[in-house]
């Protein structure tokens, strides 16, 4: 079985993904491998940051490693929060810090389109590779549901009346951006 280290702090995001490959890869979090501190996130864009996340992390570790980067953009604030999605609040927010600010952002907005936008970024035999997942939906004006993490409980995905954080983690695996990157994932190492 392959082994690959998910260069990430949060447990949400390591959970996921070992529920979303499981019997596939040994997936090991960052304190499989004792690291403990911060990875550096400066750059500008989701898919630099994954990219300088796993880059940092391979350095350290020489091992295959992945990271991502995942972002929320809301139409009508201009792609806001985007890659700062994590901290939209401030540095040490909470989710419901960033979901209660997002909420007074859109009030008084008509249109309340958004997309989840992950970007995984793979250091495999040294070499990089990156893998996108996209899914579309919307805002909805009060938190519904009590799983997932994040923005889950406001974003309703096209298609469906329940919000992320009421549909569970295996429909929402199915169907979610860092789902959809993540197969992708999957079927590039499925095929080396």
């Amino acid at each position: 079985m392959k082994k690959l280290l998910f260069a990430t702090n949060n447990a949400h995001k390591l959970n996921e993904i070992r529920e979303i490959t499981t019997n596939k890869f040994e997936i090991l979090g960052l304190n499989d491998v004792k690291f403990i501190g911060d990875i550096p996130e400066t750059s500008p864009t989701i898919e630099e940051n994954a990219i300088q996340k796993a880059r940092y992390i391979h350095e350290k570790f020489q091992m295959d490693c992945f990271a991502d980067d995942t972002g929320l953009e809301v139409n009508a604030l201009h792609g806001e929060p985007g890659v700062y999605s994590a901290r939209y609040a401030g540095e040490h927010c909470s989710y419901t810090d960033n979901n209660l600010k997002l909420l007074a952002a859109l009030q008084n907005k008509k249109n309340r389109n958004a997309r989840f936008r992950t970007v995984i970024a793979l250091i495999y035999n040294s070499q990089l590779f990156t893998f996108e997942g996209v899914v579309e939906g919307s805002i909805i004006s009060q938190p519904r549901g009590g799983e997932g993490f994040g923005y889950d409980p406001v974003f309703v995905p096209d298609g469906y009346n329940q919000t992320f954080a009421e549909m569970g983690a295996a429909m929402k695996n199915t169907i979610s951006h860092r789902g959809l990157a993540t197969a992708k994932l999957i079927s590039f190492l499925d095929g080396i």
